[in-house]
C-alpha cells in the first residue's frame, strides 16, 4: 500500500463533486466542450493505442522504480520487463475492449507500439542513473493521490489526482514531483509553452503540499517525456527520454489558482451542483484547433459552426 494513503485523513463529505485537471483543462480550452461532456453528462468512453500504449509504459516503469527503491537495482534490472510491458498492453487494450464494445486496434499496430516500448526500456535502464538513483534519493510514493478542495471559498468541489512518482532527495529535503508523459516523438517548444499541458503539476504542487503538510518551496516538479520515435537518419544524438521542468514559482501557481477559482465560481453551485443557468460559450481557437479532437464537432444540433468562436 502506498504510504501517503495513511497520511491522507480527508474524508468525503456527502454531496462532494470530484473533478480532474482534464476538466479544468477541457473548460480552458472550450466553455461548451465542458458543458456538453460534463453537465449535460454526453461523454462517451474511448480509448485509442496510444491511450493503452501510455498506460502500459506509465505502469512498467513504475514497476521498475518500485522494485529498484523498495529493493535493489540488480532486483528491478532482473525484472523481464519486456514482459511485462507486453502484459499491460494486453490488459489494458482488453478491458477497453471490453468497454467500447469493439476492436480499435489490431496485432501489426499493437506488435508495432511494443517494438517501440522495447527500444525505449532497452535505451532507459543503459541510462537510468541518470534520471534515478538510490545513492541519495528515497522513493516517497507511486501515484500518491491528490484529493483536495479546488479553493477556498467551495469545499464541495474537490480535485481528484494522482502524481505519478515522487521522491526526496535525503541530502536536501527537496521533493521532486515527475509526471510521465509519452508521446510519438516528443514535446516541441509549442507543447512545451502550452499552459493546458503543463499547468497540471504547477496545480498539483500546490495541493499537494497543503494536503501533506510539506513546504510549497521545497517542491520541485518536472514531467518525463517518454519519446517513442526517434528521427530516422539523424547525424546527432537523439535521448528516449527528456525532461521539462515547468515554471511554479508563486506568480505562476497565484494566477493557475484564480484562473480555477474562476471556473469553479461560475461553473458550480454552492452545494457542489453545476451550474446549468449560465451559457457556456464555444471557442474554436484559432484554426478552429479546439475542434480537431473534439467528439462534438459534428454534431451542429448541439453545437452550431455558427456558434463557434475562433481567436
Amino acid at each position: 500500500m502506498n504510504k501517503f494513503l495513511k497520511y491522507n485523513k480527508r474524508e468525503p463529505l456527502s454531496g462532494e463533486r470530484k473533478i480532474s485537471y482534464s476538466q479544468f483543462s477541457m473548460y480552458s480550452q472550450c466553455p461548451k466542450h465542458w458543458e456538453l461532456a460534463y453537465v449535460k453528462n454526453l461523454r462517451t468512453f474511448s480509448q485509442s493505442i496510444h491511450t493503452v500504449f501510455g498506460t502500459a509504459m506509465h505502469e512498467t516503469l513504475q514497476h521498475y522504480l518500485t522494485v529498484m527503491y523498495n529493493d535493489s537495482v540488480k532486483a528491478a534490472d532482473a525484472i523481464d520487463i519486456h514482459d511485462y510491458l507486453k502484459d499491460q498492453m494486453y490488459l489494458i487494450y482488453k478491458e477497453a475492449v471490453e468497454k467500447m464494445g469493439e476492436h480499435f486496434s489490431n496485432k501489426f499496430e499493437l506488435g508495432e507500439f511494443y517494438e517501440d516500448g522495447i527500444a525505449i526500456l532497452d535505451w532507459f535502464k543503459k541510462r537510468r542513473g541518470g534520471y534515478f538513483s538510490r545513492k541519495n534519493e528515497e522513493l516517497l510514493g507511486i501515484e500518491i493521490p491528490i484529493y483536495h478542495p479546488v479553493n477556498e471559498t467551495n469545499d464541495k468541489v474537490m480535485m481528484l489526482g494522482y502524481l505519478d512518482v515522487v521522491i526526496r532527495d535525503k541530502r536536501t529535503d527537496t521533493i521532486t514531483i515527475i509526471d510521465i508523459k509519452t508521446s510519438t516523438r516528443g514535446w516541441n517548444k509549442w507543447q512545451k509553452a502550452d499552459k493546458t499541458k503543463t499547468s497540471q503539476l504547477v496545480l498539483y504542487k500546490k495541493y499537494f503540499a497543503e494536503q501533506y503538510g510539506f513546504d510549497v518551496e521545497k517542491i520541485d516538479i518536472k514531467y518525463m517525456i517518454v519519446k517513442r520515435k526517434l528521427i530516422e537518419g539523424a547525424m546527432f544524438p537523439q535521448k528516449r527520454i527528456t525532461e521539462f521542468a515547468p515554471a511554479s514559482g508563486k506568480p505562476t501557481r497565484n494566477k493557475l489558482a484564480n484562473s480555477i477559482k474562476s471556473f469553479v465560481d461560475t461553473s458550480f453551485k454552492d452545494d457542489g451542483s453545476y451550474n446549468e443557468e449560465r451559457e457556456y460559450p464555444a471557442v474554436a481557437g484559432k484554426n478552429n484547433k479546439n475542434c480537431k479532437w473534439c467528439e462534438f464537432k459534428d454534431r451542429l444540433d448541439l453545437c452550431p459552426k455558427i456558434n463557434r468562436i475562433k481567436e
